[in-house]
């Protein structure tokens, strides 16, 4: 998955699609082969800190593993069996097959994978005498369900933040009033989180050459003063803002006193470029 990014301008509505499928092993030896995963991720490989927690197969990346032993590279492997990741390993044990193969003498330098904390699920396939796995961090957005628990979260998270004095890079900002919500500023945030996740690009201007000034005098907002926030491949509201707090022109736009309204959105395509795109566009109106 790509690094994220957030991109400011000056001058949320949700939608999410698509999440990792969990399911149940897909072979019975593939629960032997999990627990001999989890027992390395209980012992540790011999140096280094032990006890993280257990793997859970996922039967996407089981078949990911298969497409690994037919010759596919690992990339176009998750992609076939819809799985995206944030971090993804293979491990490719030659002459050894079962339990036998996943012991900390066997796997080596590869050993280190297995442990790597974020990992949380596996897949296992074997043929002949070659055993092939994959260990993952799935991308995980928030549901469509939970919208507007989402958006009000930012809007509280950007508030806060308004709320007491801060240093945006070299220009230190006063507290200033709470934004208020603003449904036109959401719509607007919408259908350019929606644009860019469809395309998958990741720009202030749109692909009609609009940029947020256009997009919210189109939609009737009668503006004064107008900014927007972009970010992408945040999983979370919480990384989103505090992404845009740690730049300081993303920063500057949070706490200007010229802006009275927000709205913000999220939206989500799995095999985009960055997976999840989020749009805060900020204004005061005349």
């Amino acid at each position: 998955m790509a690094r994220p990014r957030t991109v400011a301008l000056l001058a949320f509505g949700m939608l999410a699609i698509s999440t990792p499928l969990y399911a149940q092993s897909s072979a019975p030896e593939h629960a032997t082969l999990l627990r001999a995963v989890n027992a390395i991720r209980q012992q540790g490989c011999g140096e280094g800190p032990a006890r993280t927690p257990a793997l859970r197969e996922n039967a996407a990346l089981s078949r990911a593993a298969a497409l690994l032993a037919d010759g596919s590279k690992l990339d176009d492997a998750l992609k076939t069996a819809n799985y995206r990741s944030v971090h993804a390993t293979q491990i490719t044990v030659r002459s050894s097959t079962g339990p036998a193969a996943l012991l900390p003498k066997t796997l080596g330098k590869a050993c280190a994978a297995v442990m790597h904390l974020p990992m949380t699920d596996a897949g296992f396939h074997q043929r002949g005498n070659h055993l092939w796995v994959v260990v993952a961090q799935p991308f995980v957005a928030p549901a469509a369900a939970q919208g507007e628990q989402v958006e009000a979260r930012i809007l509280a998270l950007v508030n806060a933040a308004r709320a007491q004095p801060r240093r945006c890079g070299k220009d230190l900002f006063v507290a200033v009033p709470p934004l208020l919500h603003q449904s036109l500023l959401t719509e607007v945030a919408t259908g350019h989180a929606a644009d860019m996740a469809q395309h998958s690009y990741f720009n202030h201007t749109a692909r009609d050459g609009s940029t947020v000034a256009g997009r919210a005098t189109r939609m009737g907002y009668r503006w004064r003063s107008i900014g927007e926030n972009l970010a992408a491949g945040q999983m979370t509201p919480e990384l989103a803002v505090q992404g845009w707090l740690d730049s300081p022109s993303h920063c500057t736009n949070i706490m200007s006193p010229a802006f009275a309204e927000m709205g913000s959105a999220f939206v989500v395509n799995t095999w985009s470029t960055q997976a999840i795109y989020w749009v805060q566009v900020f204004g005061a109106m005349k």
